[in-house]
């Protein structure tokens, strides 16, 4: 796998995502994908996991059930840091809630985050994401 490759993987997954395009993102990920949203990215070990799917079927399902969530949403990549099996990138969220969330968000209010998301790879696709935030 030359090293552009990897990064347009992710190119195509997060282009995906801000189009809310499920099948869009399934297309560059591993049937054996594991997804990680991890909580307190300061530090990997002290985070808390707050969700895993393991496979593709699995994503699938949680990312059509959040897309009412939101009725815009955009993940704006800042950095990119590519090595040989990984690419990590820094990301500014933003998201405009489409519901009322738990914390108080109301429809219409604007999110903001910044974060970032680590990506690796297995046969030519995306076998594993971890989203920090």
């Amino acid at each position: 796998m030359n090293s552009t490759e990897p990064k347009q993987l992710v190119e195509a997954y997060i282009e995906a995502y801000n189009r809310f395009d499920v099948a869009g993102m399934l297309v560059p990920l591993h049937d054996e994908v594991v997804f990680q949203n991890i909580a307190d990215g300061a530090n990997i070990a002290d985070g808390a996991v707050n969700l895993t799917t393991n496979g593709k079927e699995s994503f699938r399902q949680q990312a059509e059930q959040v897309l009412p969530f939101f009725s815009q949403r955009e993940q704006r990549v800042t950095d990119w840091q590519v090595t040989d099996g990984q690419v990590e990138v820094a990301i500014d969220y933003t998201g405009v809630a489409a519901i009322p969330f738990p914390n108080g968000l109301k429809p219409g209010d604007t999110l903001r985050l910044q974060g970032k998301s680590v990506f690796r790879f297995a046969d030519g696709q995306i076998i594993s994401i971890q989203d920090i935030s």
